[in-house]
């Protein structure tokens, strides 16, 4: 198996990423959200396409206005997931799921525990491998490539080519449809948390360094799900 780089490509498609990789029997897509915050997991997702869609798929996609989940505001991104009948409340992870015959998705995540152990770079990219794992499940005899947004890659037994894209969810619409995804599942975790944990407000800054956080932090103490290694927490813990 490969890992290549492709951050130089500043021209690319995903059209011609796949025809690139003619061989190719399923393509992976993953993209992660919440290196940031100070609580929380981490959480990525995992597109997977069979290339027969891909031109369908593809049109599909951008006319639903799919695009990287920074440019959207949570109203565009919900009514995206809703075109596509995800439902965040039903969504688990370690389970595959399918949006149609050709595109399906994934979502897998790492915990703060396992962040403040291991750094969160690390926690970022054992959460796509996890992501990719379970995308790959039982389809060991098909030719897979993946590709991941940023600017690292790693080796995932199975996989014929691991590549990395910078600003992939601004250039592959897949790549795009994964951190929608991962931001909204993401989003409604902590949303869950802030009725667990009234008064710290995650509900609403989704476990980012925001003013408010870090008052209630000092004010109301550490809680487990935040990030003991992170500045802002760490000098707090007692």
């Amino acid at each position: 198996m490969q890992s290549t780089s492709l951050e130089s490509n500043s021209k690319f498609s995903d059209l011609e990423y796949i025809k690139s990789h003619l061989d190719g029997e399923i393509f992976c897509y993953c993209d992660e959200v919440g290196r940031g915050p100070l609580a929380g997991p981490v959480v990525s997702s995992c597109v997977y396409l069979f290339p027969d869609g891909a031109g369908e798929q593809i049109s599909f996609l951008k006319n639903i206005n799919v695009t990287d989940s920074k440019k959207l505001n949570q109203k565009k991104r919900l009514a995206i997931l809703d075109e596509m009948n995800i439902d965040l409340k039903t969504l688990k992870e370690n389970k595959l799921y399918s949006i149609n015959k050709y595109l399906g998705f994934a979502i897998a995540s790492c915990n703060e525990k396992e962040i403040d152990e291991i750094n969160i770079l690390q926690a970022s990219l054992l959460s796509m491998k996890r992501a990719l794992s379970i995308t790959y499940r039982g389809r060991s005899d098909l030719r897979a490539y993946a590709l991941l947004d940023g600017n690292k890659v790693f080796h995932k037994k199975g996989f014929n080519k691991i590549s990395s894209l910078i600003k992939g969810d601004l250039k592959s619409v897949f790549i795009a449809l994964s951190s929608i995804i991962a931001k909204e599942y993401r989003d409604f975790l902590m949303d869950q948390m802030g009725d667990l944990y009234p008064g710290y407000g995650f509900e609403k800054h989704s476990g980012y360094p925001t003013k408010s956080h870090k008052e209630a932090i000092i004010n109301l103490g550490v809680l487990d799900i935040h990030r003991k290694s992170f500045k802002g927490v760490r000098e707090h813990c007692s």
